[in-house]
């Protein structure tokens, strides 16, 4: 298969931007002009990839079907959604698309992350990777609060989830690139502390078996997930723009 499809995880509860998530999913909440789920579908639309899943969740996972319908008029080729009980994490989060993905390679992005420019490089580079998985790296100020990626030459060779003391300042953003083997990772996984399977365990099983590959993004990037970074993301886009499809 010479393509790759997308998966949005736009599922959560919100629970950091309450009470405004009572009435409405976090990704359906605006940036700027436009609603949060624009900004990854937009990603990857200009990357080339038409067909995407949304993984969704909450009461009102319906909400995107009234926005989105079949994601023609957005200019996506084919559209799904599915259910996300709960919050167990985004590696629980993506083995729902394992039946979408049908053996090929994706590209997941979480829905409240957003990019100035485009992951187009990386795409291609990875749709060229003969296996394995991609991550997308990015220079932030606080990189405690992240996942972060120890790189020698154009290797990663650790990666720390929210480290007290972290070792750089490369955070792992919420852009992946998986081959298929990423759900027979995903499912002997345990919970973490936090009662999630987490993602970084997953990428430290691609980089246990040296597949891991990584690409920083040019560009600002930002999350939309608190009501601080949700007031800076609208400011980025107001004062530099974001991805727009061409």
């Amino acid at each position: 298969m010479d393509k790759i499809r997308g998966v949005v995880l736009a599922g959560g509860l919100g629970g950091r931007l309450l009470p405004v998530t009572k009435v409405t999913n976090k990704h359906l909440l605006p940036v700027l002009d436009q609603p949060m789920i624009f900004y990854p579908l937009r990603a990857m639309l200009n990357a080339g990839i038409d067909e995407i899943l949304i993984v969704t969740g909450g009461q009102h996972a319906g909400d995107f079907l009234q926005l989105l319908g079949n994601g023609r008029e957005f200019g996506i080729k084919h559209l799904q959604y599915t259910y996300q009980q709960g919050e167990g994490g985004i590696a629980e989060a993506l083995s729902l698309a394992e039946d979408f993905a049908e053996g090929g390679k994706i590209c997941v992005i979480l829905g409240d992350n957003i990019i100035e420019k485009n992951i187009c490089g990386a795409a291609k580079a990875f749709l060229e990777q003969p296996k394995g998985a991609k991550i997308l790296l990015k220079e932030v100020p606080d990189p405690e609060r992240f996942g972060v990626a120890v790189t020698e030459g154009d290797r990663v060779v650790n990666i720390i989830e929210k480290p007290k003391d972290p070792p750089s300042n490369l955070a792992v953003i919420g852009i992946y690139f998986y081959d298929a083997r990423v759900f027979d990772i995903i499912r002997p996984l345990k919970p973490s502390d936090r009662g999630e399977l987490e993602i970084t365990d997953v990428n430290n099983a691609y980089l246990r078996d040296c597949t891991l590959t990584y690409d920083v993004l040019d560009g600002w990037w930002t999350d939309a997930g608190t009501f601080e970074s949700l007031f800076r993301a609208s400011g980025l886009v107001h004062e530099g723009g974001a991805n727009h499809v061409d």
